[in-house]
């Protein structure tokens, strides 16, 4: 059995209404039931959805938007006189589109601007004073932010006592006290009334461009796309005709620099979504600001020479390779790091707060996202500047935490904060991380419940593999662009048979299914998770929560599954039986256990015969390992005890073969809350322990050759037990028990150790004698535990269910 990673939350939509959808757009249900769960139920808002807006008019009015006439007012006056003008934008991808695209507008206008981006590492976000001073040597008169602002009060006080003026745009969250500047321009400001409130920094630099030259500039929103899917805003309304038409420009005539982005990339513009957006624009520009200077992603996004937007990609790809890299060794540490803490505490704290010296800033909000990843937990990540005695970070959130809430709380331990619920920067002194950590433990202590702590993925629907032919794929696609607000469809597919698994990439560390269900056979691929093809084998029926794609390849086109999860609900049997040379040999067992110990310290090695049980104790003392042995019951390992009861085991290693059914059932009805069986006992059993087929025809030899090794005087048993393994071709173990047989039939007596033959041996049916019947039970038993093993394992979860059921187990069959 594997469990989901993730908790699935499956929407159900109103049958009528997708009833309703699908007949009137002529839609497919799949598309209906996912334009329902999102919220257009009526098929006029749902074709609206659908079909987009040709003319750009369901692009708001720029003047909605509060402070902007005061905006485009003190612009135009700087304009007319002829005034310095500086553009102040931000190192992020939003920041450096914005930032951009104010530098179109500017050269548009011929304006006399120059533009300012502080350094990440060596400044930080935001305002400064110190660029202010340089803005005042170059006398500037009027500042004009992007994508940052609305929290540099004493800044803009700083920059208004130098005569000069500041226009701010920004989307980040207002705090309570506003800074006075000529203008604020920010949706999210509480008196502004702008219908859609999620524009990212480049929608409000956009809207700005729109006030000014009295049209939206539609060559673009190319830039626009770029920093509203790289940071992460809602791709509904506003944002999504903006995207989806940056799109659609960068895909027909992409600039240079875009262009050259895609191609180092691996990436072709014709074919370009917001997906190649986020993993291939976004991280190279990101990645100027990490580690060098974002002015470099400006140049790039601006450029109209092909050859400096060609050296300019290689230089922000290299970047990205060398930010991949830091990312992993600060991952690394920070791992190391937390495990620690959890040691000590015995708990994953409620916020995981983790600071570093040497770590980059520039990349430690990816490392708080791949932590957060690894342990569910709001994660802020500080880099250490010993020399100037600070820090400076970045914060991700899980769902119901508001870290930017959260860090307000604890604003007098920070020198600087700012973000949004999901995600926020901060710098502080050294000294302050102690206090820091511990205000933002206590106020979570208050805030999350057990349920935040379950990671959830929220999927659309259930559907079959039919129905998701490639029309009704491409189908969905009317639905892009996809991203924040408008995820890609995630769909649940139920017992689904693995037909094949395989691992692939240059460490094995992805995943390759195929899967088929009722005659419907579909590739599917699941990134990052390699290592479970360790537990899947082929028969298995899974449920998977994937995305539904087209996998394109040399012309072919065909049904793809991208899995984000997966689970296998049934009792799992893995064979590892080729594994074991003699059933003293444990050290498959101990492998294979350590292995299986990742999943949590529930795990059993069943043992059916002392001798192995001895073995067991003594090598695994060290894994909190219990024991099942016929005779002594349930032991521990030295590690075990420290553990619950073992009722709660979950895994069982079984190495030895059961003796009889009885045994086995008995075995298996000491674990009910088993989910893996792994069987590692000889693949083909000791030949000093098989049994041969017990026929009367075999038994029958066995007796002619047994009257002629023993006379009516007493022989030794030992002895005539070999004899009859000569001449009959069995295994020691099938020549005790058919003389048991004999035995009880009174065809022979035994005392110590020796054996007679009764010369006139009554007439008694083979049958009737229960050591015959337990002969062949136990032989079918064996042929059993020794046959193919995907016939063995339906075979042992359907004993184990019935062993549960509190039924009658089925009955061995003699010709199995």
């Amino acid at each position: 059995m594997l469990h989901s990673q993730y908790q699935w939350k499956i929407a159900s939509p109103e049958q009528a209404a997708v009833e309703r959808l699908s007949g009137e757009l002529g839609i497919s249900p799949l598309l209906a039931s996912l334009l329902a769960n999102r919220g257009y139920e009526a098929p006029a808002s749902a074709a609206e959805f659908l079909d987009g807006d040709e003319d750009l008019s369901g692009l708001h009015d720029p003047f909605l938007l509060h402070g902007m006439k005061e905006a485009a007012a003190r612009i135009r006056a700087a304009l007319e006189r002829g005034e310095r003008i500086w553009i102040y934008g931000d190192y992020d991808a939003d920041g450096v589109s914005s930032t951009a695209l104010m530098i179109r507008l500017m050269t548009k206008l011929e304006a006399n601007f120059g533009t300012y981006i502080p350094h990440r590492s060596k400044e930080g976000y935001g305002l400064h004073r110190h660029a202010i001073d340089k803005a005042l040597a170059e006398e500037v008169k009027l500042i004009v932010t992007v994508d940052t602002g609305i929290s540099a009060v004493d800044q803009i006080a700083y920059a208004s006592e130098l005569g000069i003026d500041v226009v701010v745009t920004d989307h980040h969250e207002p705090p309570a006290v506003l800074p006075q500047a000529v203008a604020l321009v920010n949706p999210k400001l509480a008196q502004c009334e702008y219908p859609y409130k999620g524009l990212a920094g480049v929608g409000v630099a956009f809207k700005l461009a729109h006030a000014l030259l009295g049209e939206p500039p539609a060559e673009w929103m190319d830039l626009t796309a770029i920093g509203t899917v790289a940071d992460l805003m809602p791709l509904t309304g506003e944002n999504r005709l903006l995207v989806s038409r940056g799109i659609e420009l960068m895909r027909r005539n992409p600039s240079p620099g875009v262009k050259e982005l895609l191609a180092v990339a691996g990436s072709k513009p014709d074919q370009l979504t917001s997906v190649g957006i986020a993993f291939a624009i976004a991280p190279r520009i990101n990645a100027s600001g990490r580690l060098d200077h974002a002015n470099r992603a400006v140049d790039l996004l601006v450029t109209e020479e092909r050859d400096r937007a060609e050296h300019l990609a290689s230089v922000l790809d290299l970047l990205n390779k060398e930010r991949q890299k830091n990312v992993e060794d600060i991952v690394s540490e920070a791992v190391a790091m937390l495990e620690q803490k959890i040691a000590d505490t015995g708990a994953v704290p409620n916020v995981i707060v983790l600071a570093g010296e040497g770590w980059n800033v520039g990349v430690v909000g990816i490392v708080a996202s791949k932590i957060l990843e690894r342990y569910y937990r709001p994660t802020i990540i500080l880099g250490i500047d010993k020399e100037k005695g600070s820090c400076k970070g970045s914060a991700r959130s899980i769902p119901g935490f508001d870290i930017h809430a959260a860090l307000l709380s604890v604003e007098e331990t920070m020198d600087h904060f700012g973000g949004h619920p999901a995600a926020a920067g901060m710098s502080l002194s050294i000294g302050q991380i102690g206090d820091f950590e511990t205000g933002l433990n206590a106020y979570a202590a208050n805030l999350l419940k057990p349920e935040h702590l379950i990671p959830v993925i929220e999927a659309e629907t259930e559907c079959s593999l039919a129905d998701l032919p490639i029309a009704v794929i491409e189908e969905l696609d009317r639905m892009a662009p996809f991203g924040m607000s408008n995820p890609t469809p995630q769909l649940v597919l139920r017992n689904v048979k693995l037909q094949r698994v395989m691992t692939m990439g240059k460490t094995r560390n992805h995943l390759k299914l195929v899967v088929e269900q009722d005659g419907c056979t579909v590739e599917a691929v699941a990134f990052g998770k390699g290592a479970l093809a360790e537990y899947l084998s082929e028969g298995d029926r899974l449920d998977l929560l994937a995305e539904p794609g087209i996998n394109e390849w040399r012309g072919s086109r065909k049904p793809q599954l991208m899995v984000r999860d997966l689970a296998l609900p049934a009792v799992q049997v893995f064979d590892r039986r080729s594994q074991t040379a003699s059933a003293e040999s444990i050290e498959p067992f101990r492998k294979t256990a350590e292995m299986v110990l990742a999943c949590g310290p529930d795990q059993i090695a069943a043992a059916v015969n002392e001798t192995t049980l001895k073995v067991s104790q003594k090598t695994l003392a060290q894994l909190p390992v219990w024991l099942y042995d016929e005779y002594s019951g349930i032991q521990g390992t030295e590690s075990a005890y420290r553990y619950a009861d073992p009722a709660g085991t979950r895994t069982l290693f079984v190495l030895d073969l059961p003796d009889t059914a009885e045994q086995l059932d008995k075995m298996l009805a000491e674990f009910p809350l088993l989910e893996n069986m792994v069987l590692l006992y000889p693949a083909s059993g000791p030949s000093a322990e098989r049994l041969s087929d017990p026929s009367r025809e075999r038994i029958k030899t066995i007796y002619v050759e047994l009257r002629r090794a023993a006379s009516a005087a007493d022989t030794n048993e030992k002895e005539l037990v070999q004899r009859l393994c000569r001449t009959s071709g069995c295994s020691p173990r099938m020549i005790r028990m058919t003389l048991d047989v004999f035995e009880e039939l009174d065809f022979v007596s035994r005392a110590e150790g020796r054996v007679k033959v009764n010369p006139t041996p009554p007439k008694t049916a083979l049958d009737s004698a229960k050591a015959y019947r337990v002969l062949q039970e136990a032989e079918a038993l064996e042929r059993r535990m020794l046959g193919p093993g995907e016939d063995l394992g339906m075979w042992l979860t359907e004993r184990l269910q019935r062993v549960r059921s509190g039924g009658a187990a089925e009955a061995l069959s003699f010709s199995v």
